[in-house]
Parts: C-alpha cells; sequence; structure tokens
C-alpha cells in the first residue's frame, strides 16, 4: 500500500462513488475500479461497498479512509509551512453559502478576510440547498436547519428569524393578516422546497401552531423575493434580515408580530467534516467568521441577540 492508493480510496469515498471520483482524478471509471480493486487485494478485504447510486466504505476502508485523510492534512501543512515562509498566509477556502444571508450579510465579511488575507483564494458559491459536504467538493457549508446532521461539526452562528411582511404599498390597498390562519388567503411570496407542502412553523410562548400554506411566488433567490416584495406582489414570509433595511427605511411593514415564524429552521449553522485535517487557511476562515458573528450579536444586544 502506498499513498497513491489512499489518495484514490479518499478520493472515490469523498466524490460519493466511482463515476464521480473519476471526473475528479481525470481517470475513466475502469482504470478507477481496477486500482482499488488492486488496493483491496493487497489490504485483502473489501474497502468499498459498491452500488449503483452510491459507495460506502467498509469498517476497513474507514479506517484506512481517516488515515488517507489525515496524511492529506499532514502534506497540506507541510506544503503550506513551505510556502509561507517570507510570504503571507495561503491556501484556499471552498465555500457554500445561502444566497440571501451569503449576499445581503456575509458579503461584507467576505470582501473583508479577502483585504486582511489577499493570499488566500475564497471560492464562493451561493446555494440554499442542504447537501453532503463530501459530494459538494465544499469546505464548510453556512445552513439554516432545524437540527445538524450529527456526522457533521456544527458552529451555532445565532437565531433566524422569519418575518411577514409587505411594501407599505400593499398595505394600503390590502388589509394585512391579523390572524396566523388568515395566510392561508393571502398571495405568499416565499423560499419552499419544490415538490413539497410549505408548513409554516409559528411560535407564540408556549403555543406552537403549524400553517399549510400555497404561495403565489416561489422562489430560493432571497434578493429576488425582496424584489417582489417591494413591488407589493403579496404578503412576503422571508428572513428578517432581508428586509432589515426596507423596514427602516419605511418601504415595508410587518405584521404578526407575536408570532416567531419559522420554515427551514430557527438556527444558522457552520458546518463541516470533522475528520479533515483543516488547513491554516480553512482554520483562519474559520475563526474569523465566527468573530464577526460574536461582534454582530454584542452589537446587537441581549434582546435581539436572545
Amino acid at each position: 500500500m502506498d499513498l497513491q492508493s489512499l489518495t484514490l480510496l479518499v478520493e472515490i469515498l469523498d466524490a460519493g462513488n466511482l463515476s464521480a471520483a473519476a471526473r475528479r482524478l481525470k481517470m475513466t471509471r475502469a482504470n478507477v475500479s481496477y486500482h482499488l480493486n488492486q488496493l483491496e487485494r493487497s489490504v485483502g478485504a473489501q474497502l468499498v461497498r459498491r452500488t449503483t447510486r452510491r459507495s460506502e466504505p467498509t469498517e476497513i476502508g474507514l479506517r484506512l479512509y481517516q488515515h488517507g485523510v489525515a496524511i492529506q492534512g499532514e502534506l497540506l501543512a507541510a506544503r503550506e509551512s513551505v510556502t509561507e515562509l517570507g510570504q503571507g498566509l495561503q491556501g484556499r477556502v471552498r465555500l457554500s453559502v445561502p444566497s440571501g444571508y451569503g449576499q445581503l450579510v456575509m458579503a461584507d465579511w467576505l470582501l473583508d478576510f479577502k483585504r486582511q488575507f489577499p493570499g488566500i483564494v475564497l471560492d464562493v458559491v451561493f446555494e440554499n440547498r442542504i447537501e453532503d459536504l463530501l459530494r459538494d467538493e465544499v469546505d464548510i457549508a453556512i445552513r439554516v436547519i432545524p437540527e445538524p446532521p450529527q456526522n457533521l461539526v456544527a458552529r451555532e452562528m445565532g437565531p433566524v428569524r422569519y418575518v411577514a411582511c409587505a411594501s407599505t404599498d400593499y398595505a394600503a390597498r390590502h388589509p394585512l393578516p391579523t390572524q396566523l390562519d388568515a395566510l392561508q388567503g393571502a398571495p405568499v411570496v416565499t423560499a419552499a422546497v419544490i415538490g413539497r407542502q410549505l408548513r409554516v412553523s409559528a411560535y407564540q410562548g408556549e403555543t406552537r401552531r403549524e400553517v399549510i400554506l400555497e404561495p403565489t411566488l416561489i422562489s430560493e433567490n432571497f434578493l429576488f423575493l425582496r424584489q417582489a416584495i417591494l413591488a407589493g406582489l403579496g404578503i412576503g414570509l422571508v428572513p428578517d434580515y432581508v428586509v432589515q433595511e426596507d423596514v427602516r427605511r419605511g418601504d415595508v411593514v410587518t405584521t404578526l408580530d407575536d408570532w416567531r415564524l419559522s420554515i427551514f429552521g430557527t438556527q444558522m449553522f457552520m458546518l463541516y467534516m470533522p475528520n479533515r485535517q483543516h488547513t491554516r487557511a480553512i482554520r483562519t476562515f474559520i475563526d474569523f467568521v465566527l468573530e464577526r458573528v460574536k461582534g454582530e450579536k454584542e452589537r446587537a444586544g441581549p434582546n435581539e441577540a436572545s
């Protein structure tokens, strides 16, 4: 067994299947399969269970994978040590952020990070779907979810508050819902999972309610939803940070303020794999973002941050 064989095993399991690993390694699938068979023969045990859709490690395969990841991390650290002699911090951070939060909240943070660490390459994807970090080929994902997956490290970034809102023009022409059930008859503008009913959870003290809605406009792009709300197309159900500046200016008003609303979850998390040796660039980015989150909470004060 050699380092190249361990690297192949790590790539197969990170990619999720042999075909995806072949694309990442710029090899044919047959070639990847051949080398995996050779590795398993040399070890004397099956390392990967193959199905038509997914490749899963056996117990022995998982142990070798963990060793391979650790060795890759040490090699990266060694390269960094050599590269950084006489230079600033360098490396690459692959990041996946939600479209709305990423553009409306995190964009300034990312730009500030680049100013401080110009040698680090930031590779940022703006999307909302919760995907496996292995298949996404990202180092860090920021997500709004009810509960983080147990197989990932989850760092809390704070609560997410949804608001029911409308443009002042819409509010002048239509009565805003004052009861939760009234949302069911209103033209709702929001994000939803395609093919599923939109279930909105609402909390008031110890009371929990759930309403099922049929929105008139659905999008995963929260900047587009903000435009639709400002255009007076209906009642928006969006995180508060999407319209907070519009509310301050008086262009948007909120309703049902005594209810705490939630669609995808009430917490923002930073997620990353627990068994990867992070480079200095990734560790620096994680610390930077968590420090910014802490600063935002302190500025918000105890009432807003809780």
